[in-house]
């Protein structure tokens, strides 16, 4: 039996009951004992972090590698998704890919992150004195393992194939299960449990990561407002800026990605160019292009070591390993996503996007934005950090902005890029969480309206409850990747598998005489 697209527009009741309770239960736990959702919280962090981290560095280095593999090889021709031609232009694309997947954290990590590294030099380059000018390079490297080209292949490449395969091409729904339709074919789709428990823990996954950085926003801008502008940093303040961020991005999500996602993106990208601009003029333009070109440098030639480093367990957990297994919570969801706005493209075109180009763009914004901060380090020490280490992330980009011309200015354009980051990511993941528990690529506005809001009442709940129940949900999608990564080291085998089947249908490669695809048909 195939499934038509028409015939998936419908909620699946087990997907949606479950993994919406499961997230209400979180929340109602901290209400009655934040202490208890803590120290479990926390726990089962050190265990995944300690027992899987290693798996998730081998899973996001094997995706990577796989991927340029497929991609630059003649599966690379490979056109998914039915289209002779994309749905959007090339700079739409990329636009929505970027804002998606950089999200919120991509701001103000991009100011913390190199700071950090650069005041405590990573293990990896323990002989190197912290704070000094040889610091540079490694401090900003590091910042490039964590969201190089390991954490973009994650979410956009080999899952990505295996699901436009399984939708497009094969009518399967729209849901993290399809990942598994080259094993189980047709039986994976209805009345499986082992179906159930993919989508509800894909869901899960990706809401823990969008709700954390919904309730860091209210945090970060309620402190950048107060900064700039001298506005009450109160709760209420916060909550009220949460609230406003999800009904915009529900009317986003609502209109669909072709209209509000797609507008977001554009402007914000043009937006973020700008300020890029504006460090380089108005900052150490020298010393930025400088520091790139000797830290990516460094990036590549210790590419390898530097991603599966594991000498020091404590340091890997604070970082690379958290950021990992962050970007692996959102890894199916956003294969679904990326799948849903790339139809027409090339596997090539898809891994040149997601894997290479905007890798470098990210490692580029980090600089631009941390190796003004570490500059401004070194010619003043204090001047960045002290704000770093009082007041936290959104302190250290609010801080790096003050010092430039124009910094009242600067301060607030990237604070607005920060919200209109999140408010891409939110709206983005509603839409997604919708087709995941519909199965379509067009579900009902209502769902997506549910869902953003839900994740919003939840973020805003989790604020009242304490800063730390906030903190303690962004550590547990650390947890819940455990089974996300199960589920994602199944496209080591299965990326390949439909690039062959697709390879012959479209006439790259010659057509086997026996057909190694049975599996799929089964059921």
């Amino acid at each position: 039996m195939k499934y038509m697209k028409g015939s998936t527009r419908t909620i699946d009741l087990p997907v949606f009951l479950i993994s919406g309770g499961l997230l209400l239960i979180f929340v109602v736990a901290g209400l009655f004992n934040q202490a208890f959702v803590t120290d479990m919280v926390n726990a089962s962090f050190a265990f995944s972090v300690k027992y899987f981290g290693s798996v998730y560095q081998f899973l996001m280095l094997g995706t990577f590698v796989i991927a340029l593999f497929l991609g630059f090889s003649k599966y690379g021709r490979i056109r998914l998704g039915k289209l002779t031609k994309p749905e959007m232009s090339n700079f739409k694309w990329i636009s929505i890919i970027m804002c998606t997947l950089l999200a919120g954290g991509g701001v103000f990590w991009a100011a913390a992150e190199p700071l950090s590294h650069f005041l405590s030099t990573p293990p990896q380059f323990g002989d190197i004195s912290s704070g000094s000018q040889e610091a540079v390079g490694p401090a900003l490297a590091a910042s490039f393992v964590d969201w190089g080209f390991l954490a973009w292949a994650i979410l956009g490449t080999l899952a990505t194939f295996v699901l436009m395969y399984a939708h497009y091409h094969r009518g399967a729904p729209l849901k993290p299960r399809s990942l598994l339709y080259p094993f189980f074919g047709d039986r994976i789709m209805k009345n499986s449990a082992l179906g159930t428990f993919v989508d509800v823990f894909s869901i899960v996954a990706v809401a823990a990561g969008t709700i954390g950085p919904i309730g860091f926003l209210g945090l970060q801008a309620g402190y950048g407002l107060n900064a700039l502008f001298g506005l009450p940093d109160t709760l209420i303040v916060q909550v009220i800026i949460i609230l406003l961020i999800v009904i915009a991005a529900a009317i986003s999500a609502a209109s669909g990605i072709h209209r509000g996602i797609q507008i977001l993106s554009r402007y914000n990208v043009i937006l973020a160019l700008t300020l890029v601009a504006a460090m380089l003029i108005l900052g150490p333009g020298l010393f930025i292009f400088d520091s790139f070109l000797e830290s990516f440098g460094l990036y590549l030639q210790n590419f390898v070591s530097m991603s599966t480093f594991r000498s020091d367990s404590a340091w890997l957990s604070g970082w690379t390993v958290f950021f990992f297994a962050w970007f692996l919570g959102y890894g199916p969801m956003m294969a679904i996503f990326v799948s849903r706005i790339s139809r027409g493209r090339t596997i090539r075109e898809i891994v040149t996007a997601v894997a290479v180009i905007a890798p470098v763009v990210t490692a580029f914004w980090f600089t631009v934005v941390g190796g003004t901060g570490i500059f401004q380090e070194i010619a003043n020490p204090g001047s960045v950090s002290e704000a770093l280490n009082s007041n936290g992330a959104p302190a250290a980009m609010i801080a790096i902005t003050q010092q430039l011309p124009l910094g009242t200015i600067l301060g607030f354009l990237f604070l607005l890029a920060t919200i209109i980051f999140v408010l891409t990511t939110t709206d983005s993941m509603s839409l997604t969480i919708s087709m995941a528990i519909t199965g379509t690529g067009e579900p009902p506005k209502a769902m997506r309206v549910f869902w953003a809001l839900l994740m919003g009442a939840v973020a805003a709940v989790l604020l009242t409850i304490g800063e730390s129940s906030v903190s303690s949900l962004q550590s547990f999608i650390v947890v819940t990747a455990v089974p996300v990564s199960i589920l994602l080291l199944t496209t080591f085998w299965t990326a390949p598998l439909v690039c062959r089947k697709l390879a012959e249908e479209q006439g790259i490669t010659p057509p086997k005489k026996e057909s190694i695809y049975e599996n799929e048909e089964a059921g």
